[in-house]
Order: C-alpha cells, then structure tokens, then sequence
C-alpha cells in the first residue's frame, strides 16, 4: 500500500470515530421522554405479550423511548435498562425521578434556597417547569408541594 494510500485510509478512519462518537454523544440532547401512565406496567423482554416479563413498573415512572414498532414501545429506565412496554401504558405526563440519595426540593431556583423537602432515591416528581434557570427544574411531588431541584439529581430530563 502506497503512503498516500495509508493516509487517505487513516484519514477515513480518524473521521469515521469522530463521527461515531458524535453520534454516540447526541441523543441525550434529543431525548424523548413519556412516564408510566397505568397503576402497574409490566415490561418485557421483547415486544410480545408472550415474551419474557421482566418487571411492573409503577404509576408515574419516567422512561425514555428509544424506538416504537406497532403498539411497542421500546424504552430506557433510569438504571439503563432497556425494555419493551405497550404503547397503551405509557403518557406524555412529563416526571422525573430522584437518583440520588436525597434530594434537596428548594423553594427557589438556587443553592441557597430554603429546603422544601427531599425526595429520596426512586421518588417520582411531576415535572412542571424544565428549566426556570440553568440547571435547575421545577417539580411538583403527588401531595402536592413545589419547589425546585437540581437537574443533576434527577433522571428523566
């Protein structure tokens, strides 16, 4: 193989990994989310009710769709599961759930704020507001009360 030959193939491959780690990178700008809309969804292996059933997942529980076939939807839980639900469970309800132990519901956008309460790992938050100031969401917890958390804190953005 000529140097020339050698370079334009390196060149190629250089690109070629630039453009897959772009596109590795990207769908978390774009990502689209919908929450468990029934009391109890089971989630499958495959997209069949004669598939294997994996988990129920719980009323309000966030998860992004990655691709949908006929009534199929198919999903990534926080934990990064990925799983198959019907399209019939599922709502455009927008929440988020706490990933980390505790997190801190202030009453205004920023860390000096009061703490309204926390929501502990797994609790689901009705999502309210995206993005009152940088970094920050607006949520609603289901008795009701308001504040703010950290987008860092929460799985489902």
């Amino acid at each position: 193989m000529s140097a020339r030959a050698a370079g334009g193939s390196a060149r190629r491959a250089c690109a070629a990994a630039a453009v897959a780690c772009l596109w590795a990178a990207a769908p978390a700008a774009g990502a689209e989310f919908r929450s468990v809309a029934s009391a109890a969804a089971v989630m499958y292996d495959a997209p069949s009710q004669q598939a294997r059933k994996l988990f129920v997942a719980p009323r309000g529980m966030p998860v992004e769709v990655l691709s949908v076939v006929n009534q199929w939807v198919k999903v990534r839980e926080m934990e990064g599961s990925l799983v198959w639900v019907e399209r019939a469970d599922l709502t455009a309800a927008r929440t988020v759930i706490s990933k980390v132990a505790a997190a801190a519901v202030r009453a205004a956008p920023q860390e000096g704020g009061d703490v309204v309460f926390q929501a502990e790992r797994g609790v689901v938050l009705e999502l309210t507001e995206p993005a009152p100031a940088p970094g920050w969401v607006r949520v609603r917890h289901r008795d009701g009360t308001t504040g703010y958390v950290r987008a860092v804190d929460v799985w489902g953005l």
